[in-house]
C-alpha cells in the first residue's frame, strides 16, 4: 500500500459515526435535488415522453392504441407518473456520481481510478437494459393479449399501462447493473473470480429464477430476454475479475 493510500484510508477510517451519516445526507440531498429538477423537465416533455412510451402498444395493436382514462384526476396521475418515470432516468447520472464520491474515501487509489469508468459503464447498460425492454414490450403485449383469447379485447388504462413500461425497462437497466455490482465485488476482494467460476451452475439457477419470477410482463419473450445477458454477463465479469488479478 502507497503512502497515498493509507493517508486515504487513515482519513476515511478518522470520520466518526456521525461525521459519515452528515456525509452521507450530503450526497442524498444532492441526488434528490438532481432527481426534482429532472422530474419538472419531465413533466414540462410530457407530450413526447407520452407518445414514446405509447409505442409499443402502437406497434402490437397495429395503431390502435388509445388509453382511456375513467376518472377526473387520472390525467394528473399520468402526468406525475411520467415526470417521477423522467427523473429517476434523467438523474442517475448524478445519483451514480454522488454514490462514488461516498464511497471512494474508503479505497485505494488504485481502486479509486476505476470511480468513472464504472460510472459510465454503469450508465450505458442501465440504457441498455432499459432499451432491450423497450424493444421486447412489443413481442410482450402481443402475447398477453393472445393468451386470453380472441374473446377479450384490450382497452388499457394508462395508469397500469405506463406502470407495466416503465416498471420493464427500469428492471432492465437495473439487472443489468448485475457484471457492475459483481466486478465491484472482485475489486474490493469481498468475492473472487475463481469462486464466481465455482459456482457458476447455482448462478445459472438463480437467474432464471429470478428473471421468471421478477419479469414484470411474465412472458417467456421477455424472461428469456432478460435472463440470457444475465448469463453472458456473469461469465464476462468471471473473465475481467481474472484479467484485474492478473
Amino acid at each position: 500500500m502507497t503512502l497515498k493510500d493509507r493517508l486515504s484510508n487513515s482519513k476515511a477510517n478518522s470520520l466518526t459515526l456521525t461525521e459519515h451519516l452528515t456525509e452521507l445526507r450530503r450526497r442524498l440531498m444532492v441526488g434528490l435535488g438532481a432527481f426534482v429538477v429532472a422530474s419538472i423537465v419531465g413533466f414540462f416533455l410530457y407530450g413526447p415522453l407520452l407518445h414514446f412510451l405509447r409505442q409499443p402498444y402502437c406497434l402490437a395493436s397495429g395503431n390502435r392504441c388509445d388509453l382511456y382514462v375513467t376518472g377526473p384526476l387520472d390525467g394528473i396521475t399520468v402526468r406525475l407518473q411520467i415526470a417521477c418515470f423522467a427523473g429517476v432516468v434523467l438523474a442517475s447520472p448524478v445519483v451514480l456520481f454522488e454514490l462514488w464520491r461516498f464511497i471512494t474515501p474508503g479505497l485505494k487509489s488504485k481502486e479509486r481510478k476505476y470511480a468513472i469508468p464504472f460510472i459510465l459503464v454503469s450508465l450505458t447498460l442501465f440504457g441498455l437494459g432499459a432499451a432491450i425492454a423497450y424493444v421486447t414490450l412489443e413481442h410482450a403485449l402481443s402475447w398477453l393479449s393472445a393468451i386470453g383469447g380472441p374473446s377479450l379485447r384490450p382497452i388499457y388504462n394508462p395508469k397500469q399501462y405506463l406502470s407495466l413500461v416503465m416498471w420493464m425497462m427500469i428492471l432492465f437497466g437495473a439487472a443489468f447493473e448485475f457484471p457492475v455490482i459483481l466486478v465491484g465485488l472482485e475489486l474490493i476482494r469481498a468475492v473472487t473470480w475463481r469462486q464466481l467460476l465455482g459456482w457458476w451452475r447455482w448462478a445459472i439457477i438463480a437467474i432464471t429464477l429470478a428473471s421468471a419470477l421478477f419479469t414484470p410482463s411474465s412472458d417467456p419473450f421477455s424472461m428469456l430476454m432478460l435472463m440470457i445477458p444475465l448469463i453472458v454477463f456473469y461469465f464476462i465479469s468471471i473473465g475481467l475479475g481474472w484479467l484485474f488479478r492478473r
